[in-house]
């Protein structure tokens, strides 16, 4: 195995561990999932630009008649980055004591302010420091505040 394979062996799994992460097992931290809201998702161009440069490369290892273990290696990266970047839906995950966003938990003590803008954007205020939720669809901002308003 060359240090090419590894390096694509290893981005294979942390991409799939991410999908993992982000798929089950932050439906089970901190506590069941009381509400989860589908989002806008934002980076579909630069998971493209991804999967076809990945593509570019499975072209040119058998072009090259390069090991077919690599060219296995990077389907399986092209499979699991398309799954990531074009089926899987981000959201946001709240549960009793806080809530997930992009993988990351925030307590809701942490919470300073929240604000909606007028193109629909709700931001939570952290300190110094700003979560930006653009939700897919408008009513679900309602559920949102309603499960703010009834777990607090």
């Amino acid at each position: 195995m060359s240090f090419t394979d590894i390096i694509i062996l290893v981005l294979t799994l942390a991409f799939f561990a991410f999908a993992l992460y982000d798929e089950i097992i932050i439906n089970h931290l901190k506590s069941p999932t009381l509400l989860s809201i589908p989002l806008l998702r934002r980076s579909r161009a630069d998971g493209m630009i991804f999967v076809i440069l990945v593509a570019i490369l499975i072209g040119n290892n058998i072009h090259a008649q390069g090991p077919a273990f690599t060219t296995w290696l990077l389907s399986a990266l092209a499979l699991v980055g398309f799954y990531i970047f074009w089926i899987r839906t981000p959201r946001v995950r709240f549960k009793k004591a806080g809530f997930f966003f992009s993988g990351f938990w925030t307590p809701y003590s942490k919470i300073t302010a929240m604000n909606l803008s007028e193109d629909g954007v709700l931001v939570f205020q952290l300190g110094e420091r700003r979560l930006l939720i653009c939700v897919r669809n408008i009513d679900d901002l309602e559920k949102i505040y309603k499960f703010m308003v009834n777990n607090q």
